[in-house]
């Protein structure tokens, strides 16, 4: 327990410095969405190509973990969905950022750490094939979604046409489609252009955590607490169970069997809380302040969940 506690409570401080340092006038709340951008835009592209880039692609080919994973990933995502649309009643932006916050995990800042308390020799294969999931198919369908719902109106093949070339600029599918290119090109990249990447790639954990903390004042938490703890359930307990069920069915139809560590990794990874820039991505669509608070609430359960499922796990 305290070497889990050890991990995650670095990622609260920086969240409680971001929200003192907004709530005391040292930076301004709208501070927050420029320290968004730069992570958006710069910081976690340059994460998902170093994660890509410098890993052979054949390190990553895990059959029955990409299906596992990305099937109990769609399962929870078009479940909260139809849940926002049908049981909610709401519109296609919000429905869609209900399955984002269900499906989509902090792989990279919350999971990684974690996978090397528990199964440290598949912690690096597991974050690469997370990279694959969340960021070539996960992300990009999600976010199209909520380009669809953002649509102008005109015909449908219109809002697929805008939302295909709002996706080709999209930093995230830009750094994503680099990072296979280089990785299937087995290229070598020179050590500086590595480094410069790397500098980029380690300002997005902590500056994201900081923007969410500075995003969280103001915000009112004790009185809409209630709408976002659905989502919270749905990520910590529903996208693993989710996982398991998948990868239980995929094991029957008697595709390769996938190593224990491997299985347990899967499963730690959809335990985790939603993936740290959710309240970033929700605040071009509107949904930042829904975001961040839902995001906050998983952060404090998911201490309590993570710890149930290592339980089980071992």
């Amino acid at each position: 327990m305290l070497e889990i506690l050890a991990i995650t409570s670095p990622i609260y401080l920086v969240v409680l410095a971001g929200y003192l340092a907004t709530r005391s006038g040292v930076f301004l709340r709208a501070d927050m969405a420029i320290f968004g951008k730069f992570v958006l835009n710069l910081a976690l592209p340059a994460l998902i190509f170093n994660a890509l880039a410098q890993r052979h692609i054949s390190d990553v080919l895990h059959p029955t973990y990409l299906l596992a994973y990305l099937g109990g990933s769609l399962l929870a995502m078009t479940t909260a969905y139809l849940v926002g649309r049908r049981l909610c009643g709401w519109d296609r932006t919000r429905s869609t950022f209900l399955g984002m916050g269900v499906s989509c995990s902090n792989s990279s800042f919350i999971g990684y750490p974690i996978l090397l308390l528990m199964v440290a020799p598949v912690a690096g294969v597991a974050l690469a094939l997370n990279v694959l999931i969340e960021n070539l198919l996960m992300l990009p369908l999600l976010l199209a979604l909520a380009e669809s719902a953002r649509g102008n109106g005109g015909t449908w093949q219109q809002v697929l046409r805008q939302s295909l070339l709002r996706l080709a600029r999209n930093p995230l599918v830009l750094a994503v489609s680099a990072g296979l290119a280089i990785s299937l090109a087995q290229v070598d990249l020179p050590q500086p252009v590595l480094r410069t990447v790397n500098l980029f790639a380690q300002a997005s954990g902590g500056l994201s955590l900081f923007a969410i903390g500075g995003m969280l004042v103001g915000l009112p938490l004790r009185a809409g607490w209630q709408r976002v703890v659905p989502v919270v359930l749905g990520k910590l307990v529903g996208h693993p169970l989710a996982v398991l069920l998948v990868l239980t069915v995929v094991t029957a139809l008697g595709v390769a069997p996938m190593e224990p560590q491997l299985r347990a990794a899967a499963l730690l990874m959809a335990a985790m809380p939603m993936l740290s820039i959710y309240p970033i991505l929700g605040q071009a669509y509107g949904e930042a302040d829904r975001s961040a608070t839902t995001l906050l609430l998983c952060m404090v359960a998911s201490f309590f969940t993570l710890s149930a499922w290592m339980w089980m796990l071992r």
